[in-house]
């Protein structure tokens, strides 16, 4: 594999494209959350309400998932990406001009979901283009997009501060309206197009057990590391009272680990398996979230941070490792199903933090709780698999990790 043969092989506008709507899509989807000291004091919410508010844009990405991903298939990704970002226009105006309440607020957070689909036709409109040998990286240069989450963190706050939050809905605006433009002119459609699923696709996927599996670790890694995405200038700001504006920069600071590492997670697991992988890092996340919990020094809470975001970064690239072995005729969408799964842990862990402060006082139980989940998951992953070892095809088996490394040839063999 050569860059020279990936230029050749696919469409590199498109692929530009893609990651730009996925870039900045993901700016608008998680921008509650560094807002979120401004609104809390301008709309007195209380810990709860903080937790909801910054959680209600990740059930909305997942809700519109589901809508987003079958329009896909029907449409053409270039076509359902440029109505995504016109319908991503709704929510910033109303933050802008017309949100006033608590409960504005949470329907200005549903909409922001239409961004936080937006990988439902960017993922699937740049790897049409591609053949299998160039899928790997095609989709790391896609899904860098996730690092889109910085520009919200770093920015919003230093905008909010100097002009008020209410203009930062107006300011998101122009990035959206560059790549709608930028979208029109570089995006096609491939010739190649995949039959759409139907209805009864996913009935029967939802049907095999191992489906719900890799859903629920989705749950715990990409949930884990939006909903603290959308959490951490809130938690910096009310527990080491900082301003807003460094709030926002040591949330920045940990989102980069997390945004970058995913590849690294997506290529070691290619290397020593997606299992081995999923299970060390759900371990290390649970361990270093549980540090957190302990409310250490700002600094020594940072660094847990990095580590947490890091391991649960990469532990994302590891579950997308394991499914195209365990479904490889299925992949498209199984993944759109786990995404979504994705979207749901992420509202689950704000208001896990938010609620738990409210009726604790603290933020340690809610901290500890989900560093318990993050265990769980290790646990479960475990127990898994011996059983997937047995139901798993042998190439699979080995692919991901789950036969040990001086029994591999053996086990392929006897199979």
């Amino acid at each position: 594999m050569t860059l020279k043969g990936f230029a050749k092989a696919g469409h590199p506008p498109t692929l530009l494209s893609a990651f730009l709507y996925f870039d900045i899509s993901f700016m608008i989807w998680v921008m509650l959350g560094p807002l979120g000291p401004f609104l809390s004091e301008s709309l007195k919410l209380s810990a709860g309400q903080k937790g909801l508010l910054t959680a209600v844009p990740l059930l909305g990405g997942a809700f519109f998932r589901l809508i987003l991903g079958p329009m896909t298939e029907r449409l053409g990704g270039r076509r359902t990406g440029l109505i995504g970002l016109t319908i991503t226009f709704l929510p910033l105006l109303l933050g802008w001009k017309f949100a006033a309440t608590f409960t504005d607020f949470l329907g200005v957070g549903i909409l922001l979901g239409v961004a936080g689909a937006s990988f439902a036709a960017a993922l699937p409109l740049a790897s049409a283009w591609y053949p299998p040998e160039y899928q790997g990286l095609a989709m790391g240069i896609a899904g860098a997009g996730n690092s889109g989450t910085l520009f919200a963190t770093l920015f919003a706050p230093r905008l909010a501060k100097i002009f008020g939050w209410h203009q930062v809905f107006l300011f998101a605006m122009i990035p959206v309206a560059i790549v709608w433009v930028l979208f029109v002119i570089l995006a096609k459609d491939a010739p190649r197009k995949a039959p759409p699923k139907g209805l009864s696709d996913y009935k029967e996927a939802l049907k095999i057990r191992d489906t719900g599996w890799f859903c629920f670790l989705y749950s715990l890694t990409f949930g884990g590391f939006s909903g603290l995405v959308s959490f951490l200038t809130i938690f910096f700001f009310d527990q080491y009272h900082l301003t807003k504006v460094q709030a926002g920069d040591l949330t920045t600071l940990v989102v980069v680990f997390g945004s970058f590492l995913r590849p690294v997670g997506g290529l070691l697991s290619d290397r020593i398996g997606g299992y081995r992988m999923l299970l060390v890092l759900l371990a290390g996340a649970a361990l270093s979230l549980g540090a957190v919990a302990t409310l250490p020094s700002v600094t020594f809470a940072v660094l847990f941070l990095v580590l947490t975001m890091g391991m649960l970064g990469m532990g994302n690239g590891a579950v997308f490792q394991l499914v195209p072995q365990r479904f490889p005729e299925r992949v498209g969408l199984i993944t759109g199903l786990v995404g979504a799964a994705g979207g749901v842990g992420g509202f689950l862990l704000p208001n896990v933090l938010g609620s738990l402060k409210g009726l604790t006082g603290t933020f340690a139980w809610g901290l500890g709780t989900c560093a318990v989940g993050l265990g769980a998951g290790a646990v479960t992953l475990f127990l898994l698999g011996p059983v997937w070892r047995r139901t798993w095809k042998p190439e699979s088996a080995v692919r991901a990790g789950l036969v040990p490394v001086n029994e591999e040839v053996g086990y392929q063999q006897a199979a």
